[in-house]
């Protein structure tokens, strides 16, 4: 199967099935998101939703953020990876996104990625999220669920090789939500560990599917009448 039909099923199967993916991280306004986004790295969506309340009760925008230290921070984010420096980044974000955005959370790629704590993959999830703009955030799931399914090549293999990738077959209207696609196909079917193959509606299609069950298959000796 060509590159180009298995976007076509991908694409197919999901604006058919799943028309309007969203984030799984709460959030009520685009602070809210970039700070939930920060915490989300190497960390669960789940967990982040736990500390996010009493975060945000604490440190309500970003002039409260940027008013307070990392140790300040640090209680609120304790349960999450890597909070030590996590705290530092929410501390130096809040004081940037007031001092020099007025307290508003841009909405340009390279804008953001001066923020600390913010590289191409978090500013992806926000200008895709709150601004709706054609951009794809590839995480861990994103790498991994894109070449197992073919749709980049083998040699794509760092994060920016694999966005080219995929923006390059998905038409732009529809980036922002096969960036959702893939990190849930990832998160819940297409795992790490043991994918679960036998209920994976995208089967049919799956460079990794055709590799490991497909073609050994059919290289079994037929059995003699």
């Amino acid at each position: 199967m060509t590159r180009a039909n298995r976007f076509r099923f991908f694409l197919d199967y999901f604006t058919t099935n799943f028309p309007e993916p969203k984030t799984e991280l709460a959030y009520g306004n685009p602070y809210e998101l970039i700070v939930a986004v920060v915490l989300s790295a190497q960390c669960t969506d789940k967990r982040v939703n736990l500390v996010m309340p009493a975060l945000l009760a604490e440190y309500p925008t970003a002039a409260h953020l940027g008013a307070a230290t990392a140790d300040d921070i640090f209680p609120f984010i304790r349960s999450v990876s890597y909070p030590n420096n996590k705290a530092k980044h929410l501390a130096g974000l809040g004081r940037m996104l007031t001092e020099d955005f007025g307290g508003e959370v841009p909405s340009i790629i390279e804008e953001l990625q001066r923020l600390p704590g913010v590289g191409r993959k978090t500013a992806n999830v926000v200008v895709s999220v709150i601004y709706n703009q054609p951009a794809m955030a590839v995480d861990t799931h994103v790498f991994r669920v894109s070449h197992r399914l073919g749709l980049v090549p083998k040699t794509a293999t760092t994060p920016l090789a694999v966005e080219k990738a995929l923006v390059r077959y998905i038409p732009k209207e529809l980036i922002a939500k096969a960036h959702h696609w893939l990190i849930l196909h990832g998160r819940y079917i297409c795992v790490a560990r043991s994918p679960k193959c036998e209920i994976c509606p995208l089967s049919a299609s799956c460079a990794y599917f055709e590799k490991t069950f497909v073609k050994p298959l059919a290289k079994q000796p037929k059995a003699s009448a």
